[in-house]
């Protein structure tokens, strides 16, 4: 009775039984053998985990799971890139080095221009320094997997877009292509028009980017630094795709008062349209008048 109570004892205090188990592997193993109701206790050297620890410890597994889910997504992730100024402010130079300098570490790399764009060449983008890189010409960025192969496109690491502001689907192109795909896409193009007013979805992809990059060139008028475009034709609608024979760099002021002469310029044709048509309009109806004269013998002409 004495050992059945000192084994109880012991069962209930797992504290003492786990630090003499430790210590002493086999106690609790010497079972007398003349006794065959004393049974042996094996030490607790791995203790089975209650309800609550085996839940933490699935807790703690999901968590590990998903930390590393996360991570490998971020290893595949890719970036945006946005390079914005106005006309003559280098940024499809900018590109093509960025271009050049991902295809040098080994990256494959594309490049995209849109189809509208014929001022040098179609299947070429070309700066104003005659600098040129073969590219994509595409009505649309979202036929560019087709265009490509999905093979080939899954292998490219790095897509470029230059006169970006022409592509309707830039901004959900760009998203997918880096979030999704893990590309790097390096984006250029205006950020404004000829009226300082955004200019197709550039703008709209500055939220989903890694970096901005926003470029100055140098004002035609006085070599300051220039951030706009300035029109020098009459023509109205957005798209007007030129060169230097009808688009100028400018700064701020000049920028401000070449639009002020144009204005001025526009109401000094107005009116001077309107003077001609008015002497028009008399000379006719004198003539008028003449012809009609001449029917009942009346022959003067003032003018």
């Amino acid at each position: 009775m004495l050992m059945i109570s000192r084994i109880k004892w012991v069962l209930q205090n797992p504290l003492f039984l786990h630090h003499h188990s430790i210590k002493n592997p086999s106690f609790l193993l010497k079972t007398p053998t003349r006794n065959p109701r004393f049974f042996a206790v094996k030490p607790l050297l791995n203790p089975q985990p209650s309800h609550q620890q085996h839940h933490h410890h699935c807790q703690m597994r999901g968590l590990k799971s998903e930390a590393t889910s996360a991570a490998a997504a971020a290893s595949s992730s890719g970036e945006i890139h946005v390079i914005v100024g106005p006309m003559f402010a280098g940024k499809t130079s900018t590109l093509l080095r960025r271009i050049k300098t991902e295809s040098s570490n080994g990256r494959s790399v594309a490049v995209i221009k849109s189809d509208k764009d014929t001022r040098y060449a179609l299947d070429f983008i070309v700066t104003h320094d005659g600098e040129k890189l073969p590219c994509w010409p595409l009505a649309n960025l979202s036929s560019f997997r087709q265009k490509l192969g999905s093979e080939a496109y899954d292998k490219l690491d790095v897509i470029g877009i230059d006169e970006a502001q022409f592509f309707e689907d830039l901004y959900d192109f760009c998203r997918e292509a880096a979030d999704l795909d893990g590309k790097t896409v390096i984006v250029a193009g205006l950020d404004g028009d000829y009226l300082r007013r955004s200019f197709g979805s550039v703008l709209q992809v500055i939220p989903l980017a890694d970096s901005v990059t926003k470029l100055n060139a140098r004002c035609e008028l006085c070599g300051r630094q220039a951030f706009f475009t300035l029109r020098k034709t009459e023509e109205t609608e957005t798209e007007l795709i030129a060169g230097a024979e009808v688009y100028m760099p400018v700064c701020r002021k000049h920028y401000v008062s070449g639009q002020v002469v144009k204005e001025a310029a526009k109401t000094a044709l107005e009116s001077q349209r309107v003077q001609c048509g008015a002497v028009v309009y008399n000379i006719v109806g004198n003539l008028a008048s003449h012809i009609s004269g001449q029917k009942f013998g009346i022959c003067s002409l003032d003018v």
